[in-house]
């Protein structure tokens, strides 16, 4: 296959090597947590922000309560995204299921899309991702596509069926421990990935910002752990290896330089029990696990994008701190209002809610982030300020 995708492609409206100042209009496809914290540091280096999602709802969205403009439109709207395009100086990503059909109109509208259509369409279909890994050398876990027996077998077990396109935080998988488990799982006629399941020592991921020109930088190593396939918390730096470290980083460069691209991409690993790092995926976006860097980092992954994708030079990734994020799960509120005094309470603790108006159990509402002087540190003071958040453990407030 083909790796490379850069974002030169079908851009008309100015030189690849033109900036956005501020002041220009950014335009983000899809209105989530993630585009509403790009919005927030478009908005404080001057610049502004048009959302265009399929989000049909009544409410404001996420990233719409914080944009000059928020556009419910389908991605398939031919005549607004052309006036879309009329009216932004460069289109940005806040979730990679935005179809690559609607950056490929944007880009022949003659606005520059960073990243790439050919990034999202990669990011989109597992076994093109594995593909696009094993171009790159980057290695993986053993895995086959095709009908779900032939590739069971020649996997083995135990293994993962993943859909091959649309499941994220855990959905879309299934784990396969016996023939019993193939007969019983209800998978149909989707395209499908199996993947040898594996112990895992631990997971982590890198964040990545590669700008127009070519420049890479990568934030420090971020080790992160999961729950029902949901991310739950995030400590920085990795408390792995350096051999691992340096392994993640390379693996980083490799695949933003490999597809050219433009903006700020997280790959994630496995880390086997024998210390062997093995690539998962991609996301062509800021993610969860970058969160921390808001309060952690000299530049932020938000304002990391910003620059890469507007033409200006990069940040400086470096960490002030050791930090740790905890994600705010919508099950906080069963109970009642969160306990947002006793959670603030503890020292060095910044809230980030997301501006969500129905909490739900699995749903992130927002995130925690810690600041101390050691990973250990950090994570427990994160998780202790979690705790706190639930109301039986509100404690007595002067009035």
């Amino acid at each position: 296959m083909t790796a490379r995708t850069d974002d030169s492609a079908a851009t008309t409206r100015a030189d690849l090597g033109a900036v956005a100042v501020p002041g220009s209009v950014i335009g983000v496809l899809g209105s989530g947590q993630l585009g509403r914290m790009l919005a927030i540091e478009a908005r404080r280096m001057g610049y502004r922000v048009m959302v265009y999602s399929d989000d049909f709802g009544t409410g404001s969205t996420p990233a719409g309560q914080v944009a000059d403009v928020d556009v419910r439109a389908g991605y398939d709207d031919v005549t607004l995204l052309k006036r879309f395009a009329e009216q932004v100086a460069v289109v940005t990503t806040e979730f990679e299921n935005v179809p690559a059909a609607t950056l490929n109109l944007l880009a022949e509208a003659g606005v520059p899309t960073r990243p790439a259509a050919a990034a999202l369409a990669v990011a989109q279909h597992r076994v093109l991702e594995k593909q696009l890994f094993t171009s790159l050398g980057l290695p993986t876990v053993r895995w086959r596509s095709g009908p779900l027996a032939a590739a069971v077998a020649a996997v083995g077990f135990p293994c993962v069926v993943k859909s091959a396109r649309g499941g994220y935080d855990g959905k879309g998988q299934w784990v396969l421990r016996s023939q019993a488990d193939v007969i019983a799982a209800e998978i149909g006629d989707r395209e499908i990935v199996v993947e040898e399941l594996i112990e895992l020592a631990a997971e982590c991921s890198v964040i990545v910002a590669r700008g127009v020109s070519g420049d890479v930088v990568t934030f420090p190593v971020i080790e992160n752990h999961h729950v029902a396939g949901m991310l739950d918390w995030s400590v920085a730096p990795a408390r792995l290896e350096q051999r691992v470290l340096d392994q993640a980083v390379a693996a980083g460069r490799a695949l933003a330089d490999g597809i050219g691209y433009v903006g700020v991409l997280c790959l994630e690993f496995f880390v086997t029990l024998d210390g062997r790092l093995l690539t998962n995926e991609f996301a062509p976006r800021p993610h969860n696990s970058g969160h921390l860097t808001i309060e952690a980092n000299v530049t932020n992954q938000f304002e990391q994008q910003l620059r890469a994708v507007c033409g200006l030079a990069l940040g400086d990734p470096s960490a002030r701190s050791a930090a740790a994020m905890v994600q705010v799960g919508g099950d906080l509120w069963s109970g009642g209002e969160p306990n947002w005094n006793a959670a603030l309470s503890e020292p060095g603790i910044h809230l980030h809610l997301y501006g969500k108006t129905e909490p739900r159990s699995g749903r992130k509402m927002g995130h925690l982030t810690a600041l101390a002087p050691t990973p250990d540190l950090a994570l427990q003071a994160a998780l202790a300020a979690r705790s706190a958040l639930r109301p039986s453990a509100r404690t007595a407030v002067s009035p």
